[in-house]
């Protein structure tokens, strides 16, 4: 187990160290180490570590890095997003375009669910002109809960361990692991998630996740007014048909 421990542990801090380079054209080894809070030695072995692999170069001064092309061959065999969204695209705009309620299918980047298509063009019932891009943090929002929530532990572990190190108010819940635990349980046995109340009031979401054989390639989420529908209604009107776009989703990739 420790041994175990130690390995999800190496890998939250090369993530946390590449989301940081990424940041930045050029990085100084002090801006690293407070983008990140690793210490500066943790810095150095792992930055050897990218130039050895050929994702990191020195830049023109002493303590500074840059980003290679390299870095690019890590999602080179990735072929999901834009296959997910050509398959999502029309599902989701024909339920929109019958319930007129906006929905939005996200993927995980790192440590949040990112929205990479949304049917708010087609909905005449939305707060937002648009979504798109929008980071949702995994623990507090709906499409975030959706993915955490039916991932394997493992990766839940792992997430949780990239997601802690965030100061966003939003991912403050991550920090306290019993009720983020209850959460996530009673999100897996209603087979659905929902977004913190507390976010924005005047509006609610729920989500479902796309699976992949044992993996979740997506979430999809439907929002509307709290004014108008209650949670139970919008359970009982749209969670069969938000499930079996996802299913007709799984089913296409």
């Amino acid at each position: 187990m420790a041994e175990r421990d130690a390995s999800i542990r190496s890998v939250e801090r090369a993530i946390i160290l590449l989301r940081a380079l990424n940041q930045l054209p050029v990085s100084t080894l002090d801006a690293l180490h407070q983008l990140t809070s690793l210490p500066k030695p943790t810095l150095v072995r792992l930055l050897r570590t990218f130039e050895d692999l050929g994702l990191v170069a020195r830049g023109g001064r002493p303590g500074e890095y840059r980003l290679l092309d390299g870095v690019n061959a890590l999602n080179s065999g990735y072929h999901h997003v834009p296959r997910i969204v050509q398959v999502a695209a029309p599902l989701t705009r024909a339920l929109t375009e019958e319930i007129k309620w906006p929905i939005a299918v996200g993927m995980l980047d790192i440590d949040a669910v990112v929205v990479r298509y949304s049917t708010i063009p087609y909905s005449p019932l939305s707060l937002l002109h648009t979504s798109i891009n929008m980071r949702l943090s995994l623990v507090a929002h709906a499409l975030g809960r959706a993915y955490l929530a039916f991932c394997s532990a493992e990766e839940q572990e792992m997430l949780l361990g990239v997601v802690r190190q965030s100061s966003h108010p939003e991912d403050r819940l991550a920090h306290d692991r019993g009720a983020l635990m209850a959460v996530l349980n009673e999100t897996r046995e209603r087979r659905y998630a929902l977004r913190d109340p507390r976010l924005h009031p005047v509006s609610g979401t729920i989500a479902v996740p796309v699976m992949s054989g044992q993996f979740v390639a997506a979430v999809v989420g439907l929002t509307w007014f709290s004014s108008v529908l209650s949670v139970d209604e919008v359970v009982d009107r749209y969670l069969a048909r938000l499930q079996d776009v996802a299913k007709r989703i799984t089913d296409q990739i």
